[in-house]
């Protein structure tokens, strides 16, 4: 009689143990589904940031090209890879330490924006996503803000922007690229086209200044 009364019980357990792993489950894909959303949007805006900050660099570095040029002719940039090693003059320079990744398209394929025999003025996301950052922009990228696509965060220097001619052509290096080494794209914002923001002798600073404030 005992034995009977005790494997009842063990089938009530049982039931009870596989009643709540059910119910566990379901519970566990309800909060998945809900967080899975706001995991996406996040990854979005974190990319959102990464993108202001590498457009951002290659900006300055094409400008510090730009200044670097020797002769009453000033150029820019033929290739990106230019931007890493600048023998334009009698000097070597190092504009920009590695060509960055596109976070949208995890791709070194960058949108260039071209001046006709001049060279590559600035460049572009190639991703058709929509931007979720539609206001608080650094003044000379309030534009951004009426984007409709990433393809409109267009990062490029000011001295070339009369002219230039969007490039769909595709550029990607090479050669491999270095391991990253943050700089402080943003530390002179108001700085005046003369000066060049990436001289060897401005300190790095890896914060990024895109990123917002807690």
């Amino acid at each position: 009689m005992v034995r009977k009364n005790h494997v009842h019980y063990s089938c009530a357990e049982e039931g009870y143990i596989y009643l709540w792993t059910l119910f566990a489950v379901a519970l566990a894909g309800v909060v998945l589904t809900g967080i899975g959303p706001m995991w996406q949007i996040e990854s979005q805006r974190e990319k959102e940031i990464e993108l202001l900050h590498v457009g951002d660099q290659f900006r300055r570095a094409i400008e510090g090209y730009y200044l670097n040029s020797s002769g009453k002719a000033k150029r820019y940039p033929e290739s990106l890879e230019q931007l890493l090693e600048d023998r334009s003059s009698l000097v070597v320079k190092r504009h920009l330490r590695k060509v960055f990744l596109d976070p949208m398209t995890n791709s070194h394929d960058w949108g260039l924006i071209e001046q006709a025999g001049s060279g590559i003025t600035g460049v572009y996301s190639k991703s058709d996503k929509i931007p979720l950052k539609r206001a608080n922009f650094p003044e000379n990228y309030s534009a951004f803000s009426e984007a409709k696509s990433y393809k409109d965060w267009k990062f490029v220097h000011a001295g070339g922007a009369a002219g230039g001619a969007d490039s769909q052509r595709s550029k990607t290096p090479k050669s491999g690229v270095q391991n990253p080494t943050s700089t402080n794209p943003f530390a002179s914002d108001k700085a005046t086209a003369g000066s060049n923001p990436l001289s060897p002798n401005q300190p790095a600073n890896s914060a990024n200044p895109f990123t917002p404030n807690p």
